[in-house]
């Protein structure tokens, strides 16, 4: 299957760890992509309050938008975005 033919599956219930862990996943795609500006958004993001991570999440994907090879990574922080409502 090529990967333009899967799906992503949009979970909304993820905790704060769930949340942190998945930016952590953002984090290391960027410095594998060599995205160094991309990976220090989300550098030390762990524990921060949900305003900080927000802001960090919608800065990070209007850096991303026209770059669709990083498509993968934009979902993982779609997926997010979703989920910020969830943060304590």
């Amino acid at each position: 299957m090529a990967d333009d033919d899967r799906t992503v599956r949009m979970v909304t219930n993820l905790d704060r760890k769930a949340i942190e862990g998945k930016l952590a996943g953002v984090r290391q795609a960027a410095q594998a992509a060599n995205l160094a500006e991309l990976a220090a958004m989300f550098s030390g993001i762990e524990g921060t309050p949900r305003a900080h991570i927000e802001a960090r999440v919608q800065g990070a994907l209007k850096w991303l938008a026209g770059k669709p090879q990083h498509q993968r990574i934009t979902a993982d922080l779609e997926l997010v975005e979703i989920n910020l409502k969830n943060l304590q």
